[in-house]
């Protein structure tokens, strides 16, 4: 399975990778299959999405992130809050995928933020974006405040997302077969239903 990662953060080091990667690493653990992860840095690309916008032609970079994307089995996206919401570099980037590119895919939505106070950003900014581009958005997504780190609930947060992530990636499957030797698909809204039980 392949998973990309995309990070909005700017800073070397940045929390926002730092989440990313905490992310990625606890799907790895819970998914049954092996997991390839590609990490996308906004920040290396953004010259090159400014100039999509302009010319309305990707760069070398940007094409292969793009192309990363869209053929990725499952998303982790990942932005610092700046004024309450998204950054830009990050909206941009999502701004300049094929429309189409998302569809159906499953997206774990993460951000880190200065304060707690801007928790609500997964649910009022980048939710609805993703819902947009009809991505199928787990149920939990993970903020980190500056106080979170080394703090308790984060982990939980994050090992509970990426469970999520890991089972629409891989397909969840029916305990009982319906006929012997055969592991019928759940249905995409039942499978929805299980991971906000869970």
């Amino acid at each position: 399975m392949k998973l990309v990662v995309v990070s909005a953060g700017l800073s070397v080091p940045s929390s926002t990778r730092l989440l990313a990667d905490r992310l990625a690493a606890a799907v790895g653990r819970q998914a049954e299959a092996p997991v390839e992860v590609e990490v996308v840095e906004l920040r290396d690309l953004a010259v090159e999405i400014a100039h999509n916008f302009t010319n309305g032609f990707p760069g070398r970079k940007l094409a292969a992130a793009q192309e990363a994307v869209t053929g990725a089995d499952g998303v982790i996206a990942v932005t610092p809050v700046f004024t309450a919401s998204y950054s830009g570099l990050f909206k941009s980037f999502f701004d300049v995928l094929d429309k189409d590119a998302l569809v159906g895919k499953p997206v774990l939505i993460a951000a880190t933020g200065g304060t707690a106070r801007h928790s609500l950003v997964l649910e009022h900014a980048l939710r609805p974006m993703f819902a947009y581009l009809r991505a199928v958005v787990v149920p939990t997504g993970v903020y980190a405040a500056s106080e979170d780190w080394g703090a308790e609930g984060l982990e939980d947060r994050v090992e509970r997302a990426a469970g999520e992530l890991a089972g629409l990636m891989q397909g969840l499957r029916r305990s009982v077969p319906e006929q012997p030797g055969e592991l019928p698909v759940v249905p995409f809204a039942e499978q929805l239903a299980r991971l906000a039980a869970s």
